[in-house]
């Protein structure tokens, strides 16, 4: 069976490929214009590389390093997101086949009944039973003429981006989620041992107080204050036990495991404090995921225009074929049996009542509403990343300051003591001056923790070259595995 009018339908078609792409109706992507801050309104000094590195590792906390590790591999939400991106990658591949010749075959073999009455009649002594067998080969090519496959194609790629960017900023909030919340079990630790630490301490005062009572030395008012101190510590435990827990299956829950334990490293008051990263804003565009999605997003959505418009204009199509049929399997490739067709086809629109200009309104809505998303995206992330500085900064000195009142509070309360010990003043001096400890060492590990959170947020909130490190621990879209595995081979 001989090819030649297919071969020729694909020797045109590659040259048309190369001659018709010029033409592409609708409008090409530009950035928009972003008024960004000239500065953040707290001053830090310059130090852009912090924000490339591994931040979390600042921390010192080797456990901490493992988590992150463990959520990069297992979490679900990453697996979610890579398998989002390869959902795309297959939507491209299908888009960029319809630039090129569809090639395809056919067979058929069928047993035949023929009426004796049909017009034309069969001649005298014919076989009313015959067999008929028949293969084809076939391409088909739409030549794209005003570039409707050339903005869907650029479409689906934008939302490849879109959702590569997407599965980073999986990535960002997995790991600050991460280290946050270990900071935060770290920090409820800390104040489940001051609570423990205060009820012994409580206690062994109040078995002092019961002995003195008996004595006749004190009074029962006295001893029903201490009462009341043992029970206030008493009370808070189970509260930070059971936060505790629920801090466990979290972080559990972002590991990919059911809810446990978790490993512990490094008291809270042990962990180092990372260097807080700084750079002009406009840096923010070019390394959060969020930003880029939503660009990427925006880019899809005014391709999106070009491919409605391009309906308003003719479709060419080109078509061949070549078959044989025969009703003798034996003949099938002979050359009388052979048959071909070359066809082209030229369509559009006259009068379609609104169905492309419905279509056009919708993708240039569509790109309006991407347009002011992208912008309110990049509002947001200015917005987060002022919020993250200026909140890192003011922890800072609301802790040093509640570190300073503890102290002071220690004094106090050391120096209440002694004055009741001397008889100077009566207990209920010393028992204002513990509780008000109590509750600012609580209150200091509180704003401890919400100091590093703080930090964390800088880093969530600033974006930069970490994610792609922390991406190359994260589950990888089979698209990838499978073009990494290709160019090993």
């Amino acid at each position: 069976m001989k090819l030649p009018l297919l071969t020729a339908l694909l020797a045109a078609g590659l040259t048309g490929i190369s001659s018709l792409t010029g033409c592409t109706v609708g409008p090409n992507y530009v950035r928009p214009t972003v008024e960004a801050p000239q500065a953040w309104r707290i001053d830090y000094p310059k130090a852009a590389d912090v924000a490339n590195l591994k931040w979390w590792e600042q921390f010192g906390d080797p456990v901490l390093n493992d988590l992150v590790e463990t959520a990069l591999r297992d979490n679900r939400d990453l697996r979610v997101a890579a398998a989002r991106v390869d959902q795309f990658m297959g939507a491209l591949t299908a888009t960029s086949s319809q630039l090129y010749p569809q090639l395809g075959y056919g067979g058929d073999a069928s047993r035949n009944h023929a009426s004796a009455v049909a017009m034309p009649p069969l001649p005298a002594g014919a076989d009313r039973y015959f067999s008929l067998y028949k293969v084809s080969l076939g391409a088909a090519w739409q030549t794209d003429l005003f570039g409707r496959v050339r903005r869907l194609n650029e479409a689906a790629q934008a939302q490849v981006y879109a959702s590569e960017q997407g599965q980073r900023g999986v990535v960002l909030s997995l790991v600050s989620g991460v280290a946050a919340s270990y900071i935060s079990l770290r920090a409820l630790d800390r104040q489940l041992e001051i609570a423990q630490a205060s009820l012994r301490n409580f206690e062994s005062t109040l078995r002092v107080f019961e002995l003195r009572y008996k004595a006749g030395i004190v009074a029962m008012t006295e001893v029903t204050q201490i009462r009341s101190q043992v029970q206030q510590a008493r009370a808070a435990i189970p509260g930070f036990e059971q936060a505790i827990l629920a801090q466990e299956n979290l972080i559990s829950l972002l590991l990919g495991r059911n809810p446990g334990p978790i490993a512990r490293g490094k008291s809270i008051d042990a962990l180092v404090a990372p260097l807080i990263p700084a750079d002009l804003p406009t840096t923010l565009l070019q390394r959060r995921p969020d930003i880029m999605q939503a660009e990427q997003n925006l880019v899809a959505a005014n391709a999106n225009i070009g491919a409605a418009r391009a309906l308003y204009y003719p479709n060419l199509s080109l078509s061949a074929a070549v078959a044989s049929t025969s009703t003798a399997f034996g003949n099938l490739l002979s050359g009388p049996a052979g048959a071909g067709q070359l066809a082209a086809s030229l369509t559009g629109p006259i009068f379609t009542f609104g169905a492309i200009e419905g279509q056009v309104a919708s993708a240039e809505a569509g790109q309006r509403a991407a347009l002011a998303g992208y912008q309110q995206t990049v509002l947001n992330a200015f917005r987060e990343t002022n919020d993250a500085l200026s909140g890192s900064q003011k922890r800072q000195q609301e802790f040093a300051l509640q570190r300073e009142r503890v102290v002071a509070l220690r004094e106090f309360a050391r120096l209440s003591n002694l004055r009741f010990d001397k008889g100077v003043t009566g207990y209920l001096e010393v028992l204002v001056a513990e509780n008000e400890l109590f509750a600012a060492e609580l209150a200091s590990v509180g704003l401890q923790a919400a100091r590093y959170a703080q930090i964390v947020n800088v880093y969530g909130a600033m974006g930069g070259g970490w994610v792609d490190s922390a991406v190359a621990l994260a589950p990888k879209p089979l698209s990838v595995v499978s073009a990494k595995a290709a160019d090993t081979r």
